[in-house]
């Protein structure tokens, strides 16, 4: 498989430690949607990151559809979203309610890098939608006691809320105090310490 985008992207993130905590093997193809358009454009016409070219050579173009077929090719005890309900739907509201948080510092960062002007109704609305994404997020962790979000194992859920936070804090430096949400962050924290998240991973680059 190929895994095309950097690992600055918290989606392009979640799927290569997916893919290594699987043991499936795969390349990856650091390439940026801005830079690197015209070599993304031929494999993914929206010409967005991640990519995932499997080696049949379809290609898939979103996270979650990258892991819901990543979980197709493991043991049914072994995949990272549950199988079974609640706990199947809990697990997907969570990583949901991550990678949207996400996209919204993503949209936030562009607004205030690429336009001359700047919408602060915009801005605020992001801003919004991100502390109250963090408050959810905090309330819903602290009623865990479990090692993991949803038991002894790691999952995409926390797979995607420590990416979601790594890159919310590296694109948006001071934009959120995290002693606020002591829970999440100590979550994150033991998450970023385990050497996967520290092979997959790199410093934020913003586009140029």
């Amino acid at each position: 498989m190929i895994l095309i985008g950097q690992y600055d992207s918290p989606f392009v993130r979640r799927v290569g430690i997916a893919l290594t905590l699987y043991g499936i093997s795969f390349e990856q193809k650091p390439w940026s949607t801005f830079g690197d358009a015209d070599r993304i454009r031929p494999y993914n016409p929206l010409t967005r990151v991640p990519t995932l070219v499997l080696d049949d050579g379809e290609v898939l173009i979103e996270s979650h559809l990258m892991l819901d077929y990543l979980d197709s090719l493991v043991p049914a005890g072994q995949a990272m979203f549950p199988r079974t309900e609640p706990l199947r739907h809990k697990a997907l509201k969570v990583a949901a309610l991550a990678t949207g948080m996400a996209d919204k510092a993503v949209s936030l960062f562009y607004e205030q890098r690429l336009h001359s002007e700047v919408s602060d109704m915009w801005t605020d609305r992001c801003r919004t939608q991100i502390a109250t994404v963090l408050d959810v997020l905090e309330k819903d962790r602290a009623g865990e006691v479990s090692e993991f979000w949803f038991g002894d194992r790691i999952g995409h859920a926390d797979i995607a809320v420590a990416a979601a936070l790594r890159f919310l804090n590296d694109a948006h430096p001071g934009l959120i105090d995290m002693a606020m949400f002591p829970r999440l962050a100590q979550h994150a924290a033991k998450l970023e310490a385990l050497p996967v998240f520290k092979l997959i991973a790199q410093e934020f680059v913003a586009p140029a």
